[in-house]
């Protein structure tokens, strides 16, 4: 049983891999601004390569949670993270390039600080209840930090566009994350738990995650956008559960100091994937920190007659 369930989560973590990585071929080729609008998703929903790395990544979902049912979280949780990897790889294959040794000790980092920072969480078993005005600040603070980031994101560099988009995107998929696991632990006992005012925020904060998640795609940074999601989604959806849903932190110092070093070596490896020439060739690249947003590039043919007209009026 357990053979067939790390198989499963396997399975799983390729198809998450495989999905966004198909999502970001849409991504980055999209019309629009640097940072897209919500327009931009509905642009991505009606391109079949988009659509079918949507259901590449819900497959993989489905699969993880199957995984899940015949196995401990501790054995198949590693699995699931483990999907970094098949990203870096497949990008690398979409792109043409070789996986350079750095990706992946990079993607083997943020494998395991995230792994040992889940591990070191409990894990409480009780039914978790969420006020409907402490799940509206949440939403609410998500909402005001992504306003913020999106209007921010406009003058930042590609590399770390992608890391802050990213968060943002990983910070509300974590709140819908906490917002669902409240609903779906409720509707267990009663369905009518999924008619309260906590489903439509679940939505409505996933819907902002996404459409901050595939503006990271849309950087060409990939595998730093994906290992940035791989970590704040359950991070963020962890600390909801230790700080609002009453789930605790890690229980001795020594457990807590572990998680702060297992988070760090999680962000760094995040962070070398971010600094790694290995952005796609397709997405938009003459942008600079703190140039203006959708500045007009110098036509080098105009450049060219200038500068030989120049040179010509010098002699």
């Amino acid at each position: 049983m357990i053979v067939a369930s790390v198989l499963t989560a396997l399975a799983g973590a390729f198809c998450m891999a495989l999905g966004s990585a198909l999502q970001e071929r849409d991504a980055v080729r999209a019309p629009g601004r640097t940072v897209a609008s919500a327009g931009f998703l509905v642009h991505l929903a009606g391109r079949p390569r988009w659509l079918a790395g949507t259901a590449g990544a819900g497959a993989g979902v489905v699969l993880h949670l199957i995984a899940l049912s015949g196995a401990p979280l501790t054995i198949i949780q590693p699995i699931g993270v483990s999907g970094l990897v098949f990203a870096i790889a497949l990008t690398a294959l979409f792109n043409r390039r070789r996986v350079r040794t750095g990706e992946i000790a990079a993607g083997a980092a943020v494998t395991v600080g995230l792994v040992g920072l889940l591990s070191l969480f409990p894990h409480a078993a009780r039914t978790p209840q969420l006020p409907l005005l402490t799940a509206l600040a949440l939403t609410g603070g998500i909402a005001v930090l992504g306003a913020a980031v999106y209007v921010a994101a406009h003058w930042v560099a590609p590399g770390p566009r992608a890391l802050l988009l990213a968060t943002v995107g990983g910070a509300a998929l974590g709140t819908t994350s906490a917002l669902s696991r409240v609903v779906a632990a409720n509707a267990a006992a009663d369905w009518t738990a999924v008619l309260t005012w906590l489903t439509p925020l679940a939505v409505a904060s996933a819907l902002l995650g996404g459409l901050f998640q595939q503006n990271a795609y849309r950087t060409g940074h990939f595998a730093a956008a994906y290992a940035t999601l791989l970590v704040v989604d359950p991070v963020v959806g962890a600390g909801i559960g230790a700080l609002v849903l009453g789930e605790g932190l890690p229980a001795t110092p020594l457990d807590r100091g572990l998680a702060a070093g297992a988070a760090l070596l999680a962000i760094a490896g995040t962070v070398v994937l971010a600094l790694a020439r290995n952005r796609n060739p397709e997405a938009g690249g003459s942008e600079r920190a703190g140039a203006a947003p959708n500045t007009p590039e110098p036509d080098p043919a105009s450049s060219g007659t200038r500068s030989t007209t120049t040179s010509g009026e010098s002699r």
